[in-house]
C-alpha cells in the first residue's frame, strides 16, 4: 500500500500513484523493515529534480521494479527540502561510499537506518539486478551486509567536523581572494569549469571587499547568459556549460532570493543599469510566479515541462517568426543569440543578451510579445511548499530591494511572507521547516530555518523600523544559543532535542544556500550590533573560526563567512535614523542610510522620543529603548536625525541626506 497520498510535499505527492508500497520517512517504517526482518531502502529526491523523474518514470512507475522493491524492502521516500537533515547524514555516506553524490540518492540501509550501500540514479535494467544483488546478500550473507552498516556509522561518527581557526583577520580575506582568483575564469565569469552554479554568497564577499573585477564579471556573464531568463527574469539553477550558456532550467527560490539581493548591493556598489535591470525583473519573477495565495513564496519550479527538460524556455528562429513575423523574428534571432542549429537539443536555442540592444523600444516590445506567447505553452509544475529558510532569504531580499528602488510593493510582499511563517511555522519560541497551503507540516526547522529566517527579520526591521520583527528574530535567535551550539563555537545542523538520526548532522560550509552556522553568524552579528548585546555578538564571531581554516584553500566553501567576516571587521557601520514616521525628512535620512555600501550595515529607525520604550514585552524592560542602538538619539531641534556609530560610539547627528551621505563616505571600510 502506497502511504503518500495525505503528505503535505509536493515531491512525495509525485509518487503517491506509483506502484511500489512507500512510506513517509518515521518510525513506521523502521517498525515494518524490523518486523518483515527486510532492509529500508531510502529514495532521496526534489520535486524539481530532472533524474529523479526520470528514475521514477522508468523504475518507480514499472510494476516488475515495484514487484521487486515490495517484495524484498521497505521502502521510504524522502523529501530532501523537507528533512534536510535526514539527506545531510544519508549523502555524507553515499560520498563517503561512492566518491560523489547527487539526486535522486538511493540507500540501503538497516532496518536500524544504518546505511550498508548507496549511490544515485540507476537505469531501470541495473536498478532491477541491484535489487535482487542486495536481497541475495541480505538473504545469504547478513553478517557481512550488519558489518558494513555498523563500520560506516563508526566512521561518519568518528569523522570530527571542520576544526575551528583563529577569527578571521584581514590577512584571512586576503588570502581568500588570493584563492578565489586562482579559480577564477577571466574569460567568462564564475569560478572553475563546467557545470557553472551562481556563486551568489562568494559574490557577497567580493562585493563587500570592494573586489570589482571577479564580481562583475561574473554578474554581467550570468545576467546575460542563458542561465538568465531573458524573458521572464529569474535564474535556473545552474549552467551546464562553462559560458552560462545552457541552464539546467529548474528554478529554485533560494538561488533567486540569494541573487536577486547580490546585484541589488552590484547596483548600490555601481553596478548600473544592467544590475537594477535584473535585480527587479527577478523580484517581479518573485512576485508574479513564485508567490503563494497565503502570501509566502513556494520552494521551485520545475525545469521539465510535458516531460521534456526546458521545453517551456527554448525557441527555434521559425518559432520567433511565427510569433514576431518575418522582420522581427530575424531582428530577435539574431539579439537572442537563436541559430539554425541551436545552443541546446533538436535545433532549440536557450535565449541570451550578450549586448545591450541598440533599440530599447523596439526590445520591450519583442520581448513582451515573447513572454506573452511563452505564457500560452504547458507551463513546468511548481512545488508550492514554503520552506522557511528560503523565505527568509526572499523576506531580506525583498525589503532591500524594495527599499532602494523605491518600491513599496517589494516590501510590502517581504511583510507579508514574513507574517505567514509568524502565524504559521512558528509558536512557542520554536520554528516548523515547512508549510503549505497555509498549513504547517511536521518537521522540525533545523539550523539554516531559525538563521535565515532571523536574517530576513532583521532586514525587515531595518527597513519597516517595526520593532516586533526584531524582537522575533531575537526569539529565533536565543533559540540557536540555546539549542544548536556545539558547546566550541559553532552549531549543530538540528537542534539538541530533534529527531536521532544515525548520526547529528553539522556542517559549517556553504552549498547552494549559506550553511546555518555562517548564516547564524550573520544574523548574530547583526542583531548585537542593533541591540548592544555581547553574547550575540561573541558567539558570531566564535562561528566564524573555520572561515580561517578554508580561507587560503577553499574559499568558495566559505563565502557567507568571509561576507560575515568582512561586516564584523568593518563594525559593522550601525546607523540610527530618528525622527516622525510622517515627516519626509525622516524618510530621505532612513533611506539613504540604507542605500550604503557598506558591509554588513544595520539600521535602526525610530521616532526619538518615549515611542522607543519598550512595549511591554517581558524580554524587554518597560525603561529601556528598543533596540538599544536608539537609546539616547533624538532629535536636533525640531529635525530628524542620523547618528552614525560603531560598537555604539557614534558621531555628531546629521540632519541632511547630504550630510548623512558624507558622513557615510567618509566612514570607509
Amino acid at each position: 500500500m502506497n502511504r503518500l497520498k495525505d503528505a503535505t510535499s509536493p515531491y512525495l505527492l509525485q509518487h503517491a500513484d506509483n506502484p511500489v508500497d512507500w512510506h513517509p520517512w518515521g518510525e513506521e517504517a523502521f517498525a515494518e523493515a524490523r518486523r518483515r526482518d527486510v532492509p529500508l531502502l531510502i529514495s532521496v529526491g526534489y520535486s524539481a529534480c530532472h533524474w529523479c523523474h526520470v528514475m521514477a518514470h522508468e523504475s518507480f512507475e514499472d510494476a516488475e521494479t515495484a514487484r521487486l522493491m515490495n517484495e524484498h524492502f521497505v521502502n521510504v521516500k524522502v523529501d530532501r527540502e523537507e528533512r534536510p537533515d535526514v539527506d545531510a547524514v544519508y549523502m555524507g555516506a553515499t560520498q563517503a561510499m561512492t566518491h560523489q553524490g547527487g539526486w535522486p540518492m538511493t540507500v540501503f540501509a538497516t532496518p536500524e537506518g544504518h546505511p550498508f550501500y548507496c549511490g544515485t540514479y540507476f537505469p531501470r535494467p541495473n536498478f532491477q539486478r541491484l535489487l535482487t544483488e542486495v536481497h541475495n546478500v541480505w538473504r545469504g550473507d547478513r553478517e557481512s551486509v550488519l558489518k558494513q552498516g555498523a563500520k560506516v556509522v563508526e566512521a561518519l561518527n568518528t569523522h570530527t567536523t571542520l576544526p575551528s581557526g583563529p577569527r578571521p583577520g584581514e590577512e584571512t580575506l586576503r588570502q581568500a581572494e588570493d584563492n578565489l582568483r586562482e579559480s577564477f575564469d577571466a574569460a567568462n565569469g564564475g569560478f572553475g569549469g563546467a557545470p557553472k552554479f551562481p556563486p551568489s554568497m562568494v559574490l557577497e564577499f567580493l562585493l563587500r571587499s570592494g573586489e570589482r573585477e571577479m564580481s562583475g564579471r561574473t554578474l554581467d556573464a550570468m545576467a546575460r547568459g542563458g542561465m538568465y531568463d531573458q524573458l521572464g527574469g529569474g535564474f535556473a539553477r545552474y549552467s551546464v556549460d562553462a559560458r552560462w550558456v545552457v541552464p539546467h532550467f529548474e528554478k529554485m527560490l533560494y538561488d533567486n532570493a540569494l541573487l536577486l539581493r547580490v546585484y541589488t548591493h552590484w547596483w548600490k556598489a555601481g553596478g548600473g543599469d544592467l544590475a537594477r535591470r535584473v535585480a527587479l525583473e527577478t523580484a517581479g519573477w518573485l512576485l508574479r510566479e513564485m508567490r503563494t495565495p497565503e502570501g509566502g513564496f513556494a520552494s521551485a519550479l520545475d525545469a521539465d515541462s510535458e516531460g521534456v527538460e526546458g521545453k517551456f524556455y527554448v525557441w527555434t528562429p521559425d518559432e520567433l517568426r511565427e510569433v514576431l513575423g518575418e522582420d522581427d523574428g530575424r531582428w530577435a534571432a539574431g539579439l537572442f543569440e537563436v541559430t539554425p542549429a541551436g545552443t541546446f537539443e533538436h535545433g532549440a536555442s536557450v535565449l541570451q543578451l550578450l549586448r545591450d540592444p541598440e533599440d530599447p523600444a523596439r526590445y520591450a516590445d519583442v520581448r513582451a510579445r515573447l513572454l506573452a506567447a511563452r505564457e500560452r505553452r504547458v507551463r513546468p509544475g511548481r512545488d508550492d511548499k514554503v520552506v522557511a529558510s528560503w523565505n527568509g532569504l526572499a523576506i531580506a531580499a525583498l525589503a532591500e530591494t524594495g527599499v532602494v528602488f523605491e518600491r513599496p510593493d517589494l516590501v510590502a510582499a517581504a511583510t507579508q511572507a514574513a507574517e505567514l511563517l509568524a502565524g504559521t511555522h512558528l509558536g512557542g519560541g520554536r520554528l516548523l521547516r515547512t508549510s503549505r497551503d497555509g498549513r504547517a507540516g511536521t518537521n522540525a526547522g533545523v539550523l539554516e530555518d531559525y538563521a535565515d529566517l532571523a536574517d530576513g527579520l532583521i532586514a525587515l526591521y531595518g527597513v519597516t523600523g517595526e520593532a516586533r520583527w526584531l524582537r522575533q528574530a531575537g526569539s529565533l535567535l536565543d533559540t540557536v544559543l540555546d539549542r544548536f551550539s556545539d558547546g566550541e563555537g559553532g552549531f549543530y545542523d538540528t537542534a539538541d532535542d530533534a529527531e536521532r538520526l544515525f548520526q547529528r548532522p553539522q556542517d559549517p560550509t556553504d552549498n547552494a544556500t549559506p550553511s546555518g552556522q555562517y548564516a547564524a553568524a550573520g544574523a548574530l552579528l547583526s542583531y548585537g550590533a542593533l541591540t548592544g548585546s555581547m553574547r550575540h555578538r561573541d558567539a558570531a564571531l566564535a562561528a566564524l573560526g573555520t572561515v580561517s581554516v578554508l580561507a587560503a584553500g577553499h574559499a568558495r566553501f566559505a563565502g557567507w563567512g568571509l561576507a560575515v567576516a568582512r561586516a564584523a571587521l568593518s563594525g559593522p557601520v550601525e546607523v540610527a535614523v530618528v525622527g516622525p514616521a510622517d515627516d519626509p525628512r525622516t524618510a530621505a535620512l532612513h533611506r539613504e542610510a540604507l542605500l550604503a555600501d557598506t558591509p554588513g550595515l544595520v539600521v535602526a529607525l525610530g521616532r526619538g522620543d518615549t515611542a522607543d520604550r519598550g512595549s511591554g514585552d517581558p524580554l524587554v524592560p518597560r525603561e529601556s529603548t528598543f533596540p538599544a542602538l536608539l537609546e539616547g538619539r533624538g532629535l536636533v531641534g525640531e529635525a530628524p536625525a542620523a547618528y552614525v556609530c560603531r560598537g555604539f560610539t557614534c558621531r555628531m547627528p546629521v540632519t541632511t541626506v547630504e550630510a548623512l551621505r558624507a558622513e557615510l563616505a567618509s566612514d570607509g571600510r
